[in-house]
């Protein structure tokens, strides 16, 4: 939930694998956000928004206190088809700049190597 109530983020995360000539690879599915804004009167979401969560298995995520920024950690790297080759995504943190009706806007994405490891949680902390 957003800092000021009104707004729910969800996040839709696939990862599974299939095999394709001997190795384990994206079998596809949806890896984006459900934006919602929560009616004052009646508690009812309304969708706002998808936006693909740039990343593969987005475990988990974080707003900072000022409701302004919102972080996705993609937990782990897995190859995927494309085209006549395999692609590997890289395990990342995305940042998404959180607009006034709520919406996310993709800033920028951080690469992470966690080499066979899954990077299973991330936070914000305030700097003193």
């Amino acid at each position: 939930m957003h800092p000021n109530g009104r707004l729910v983020y969800a996040v839709n995360r696939a990862s599974t694998t299939t095999e394709l000539e001997g190795k384990r690879v994206f079998a596809g599915g949806e890896n984006n956000f459900a934006v919602y804004s929560i009616d004052p009167t009646t508690g009812e979401p309304g969708l706002l928004q998808h936006v693909d969560s740039r990343g593969i298995h987005c475990r988990t995520f974080h707003i900072d206190p000022s409701g302004r920024l919102l972080v996705a950690a993609h937990i782990m790297p897995l190859p995927v088809k494309d085209g006549a080759t395999l692609r590997i995504v890289p395990a990342s943190l995305a940042v998404f700049r959180i607009d006034g009706d709520g919406r996310l806007d993709f800033v920028r994405k951080y690469d992470v190597d966690v080499g066979d490891k899954t990077m299973f949680w991330m936070g914000m902390v305030p700097l003193q």
